[in-house]
C-alpha cells in the first residue's frame, strides 16, 4: 500500500524538480517503462516520449514554481494507487523578439496512477492533466 505522506513526498519532488530544470535523467527512475502522460498540447509514452516533451517545455518556461495543493489517494490497489494531484503553476515565458515575457498562473487537475517498483520506490504510470484553473491576470497557454 502506498501511504499518504509518500504520495505527496514523491508528487513534491516531482515538481521540485521541474522547478529547477533537473537532468533528465532525474526522471527516469520517476516514471515506470509503460509511463503514458498527457498533457494539453500532447500525449506521450515511455521515456522516450517524455524525454521530448520535457526538452521541449524547458526551453519555454522559466523562472517556475510548482505548489502542491492537494495529492489525494482516491483508489488503491496491491500493485499501487490512482491519486488526484492539484498543483499551483507560476512560469514565466519569453517569446522571442518581445521586449518582456510573460506570466503564467494556474492551477492544474490532474489523476496520476502511481505503483510501487520492485526496489520500494514510486514511479508514474500514467499522468492525466484534466483540465486548468487561470488565476487572474495569467497569460494562456
Amino acid at each position: 500500500m502506498i501511504t499518504h505522506p509518500e504520495l505527496w513526498a514523491f508528487a513534491a519532488n516531482w515538481y521540485r524538480l521541474l522547478d529547477i530544470h533537473a537532468p533528465l535523467e532525474s526522471f527516469r527512475p520517476l516514471l515506470t517503462q509503460d509511463v503514458q502522460l498527457v498533457f494539453p498540447e500532447a500525449t506521450v509514452t515511455g521515456f522516450e516520449g517524455y524525454s521530448g516533451w520535457y526538452n521541449n517545455v524547458i526551453n519555454i518556461f522559466f523562472d517556475e514554481e510548482h505548489t502542491l495543493k492537494v495529492a489525494d489517494i482516491t483508489e488503491q490497489n496491491e500493485a499501487g494507487c490512482e491519486a488526484h494531484v492539484v498543483v499551483n503553476w507560476h512560469a514565466s515565458i519569453w517569446n522571442a523578439p518581445e521586449a518582456r515575457s510573460i506570466r503564467l498562473m494556474m492551477d492544474a487537475d490532474q489523476t496520476w496512477q502511481v505503483r510501487r517498483q520492485e526496489d520500494g520506490s514510486l514511479a508514474v504510470s500514467k499522468y492525466v492533466v484534466n483540465f486548468m484553473t487561470y488565476e487572474p491576470g495569467s497569460c494562456k497557454l
